[in-house]
């Protein structure tokens, strides 16, 4: 079973969970220990994680078909 199926399956707030929460784990982090390197790589971690999920990841058929469709632009 591909990783990828599991992320496919999950409902629209549990993929803005996903997103979300390793950012905010990190910031607390980053509160409660203080600016660090570990705190640093966290939120640079985590906030690379989040764009991938927000800007890659398309959370309908419409944002699909969107996406496709900016291929035939550049072509």
């Amino acid at each position: 079973m591909p990783v990828s199926s599991i992320f496919e399956d999950l409902s629209p707030h549990a993929r803005v969970a996903t997103a979300v929460l390793p950012f905010v784990a990190a910031m607390l982090l980053r509160l409660i220990l203080g600016k660090n390197r570990l705190t640093q790589v966290l939120v640079s971690v985590s906030t690379t994680w989040f764009a991938i999920n927000v800007l890659m990841a398309p959370f309908s058929e419409g944002m699909r078909r969107d996406i496709l469709d900016l291929r035939s632009w550049f072509r």
